[in-house]
């Protein structure tokens, strides 16, 4: 299946999406969030911020955000993943253990996790959203071009700027994120408003749609990546 990525550079503005196949990226990544108890969410943050390096000693940590629209206190992160050797040195780590996840897992409510393969190598940008897309079931060999067009429509039009594109391969299925982003709210609302005029934008994401959800999401201090 191809999807359409974002062009390299930094900015929003100019951005030439180019075709991706998720068939050929063998590495995936894991898709983390965690949701935090209202009254501990800057407690969760200051002890993520001070502990962090005893996670990603042991596994590569890509993005690290804070949700503001579309879902309070979530911080959803990225890392790449050799899932089954990192889950066992983690449990043998005992600085991990007391100094941070013993404290932190008391502070959540849920936590959830999916298994992504990214379209090809996005690029990074610090004001995210992240918009989901659950599809109707079949796998991309069902939907795939149809969501390729609409994604196509949509940045080649003006529309969004899609920086990343992720298709869930565990956990909730036939599930794909885009990540757009977008210099300003302002911006974000006139782009919108604009694209819903357009029926063929309208025809082409509806077509295999079953829901939709997004976040506005901002890069934590100490995400690797901004």
């Amino acid at each position: 299946w191809r999807v359409l990525m974002g062009g390299g550079g930094g900015g929003c503005s100019g951005s030439n999406p180019a075709p991706g196949s998720l068939q050929q990226h063998r590495n995936f990544h894991e898709f983390r969030t965690y949701y935090i108890q209202p009254h501990l969410n800057a407690v969760f943050l200051r002890l993520t911020n001070e502990e962090i390096h005893l996670r990603t000693a042991h596994s590569e940590l890509i993005r690290y955000w804070s949700v503001e629209y579309g879902g309070l206190n979530q911080v959803p992160f990225r890392y790449f993943t050799h899932r089954a050797s990192v889950r066992a040195a983690l449990a043998q780590d005992p600085k991990w253990i007391e100094q941070y996840i013993s404290k932190a897992m008391l502070m959540l409510i849920s936590q959830d996790n999916e298994v992504t393969y990214p379209g090809a190598k996005f690029r990074s940008h610090p004001k995210m959203e992240l918009a989901t897309f659950q599809m109707k079931p079949g796998g991309p060999a069902v939907w795939g071009r149809a969501f390729q067009a609409a994604v196509g429509t949509h940045t080649g039009s003006g529309y969004a700027h899609a920086i990343g594109v992720f298709h869930s391969e565990f956990g909730q299925l036939n599930q794909v994120h885009v990540l757009c982003c977008y210099e300003s709210a302002d911006q974000r609302a006139a782009i919108r408003h604009k694209s819903h005029d357009n029926a063929r934008v309208v025809a082409e994401s509806a077509a295999y749609l079953v829901s939709q959800k997004n976040k506005r999401m901002f890069p934590c201090a100490f995400s690797p990546i901004k």
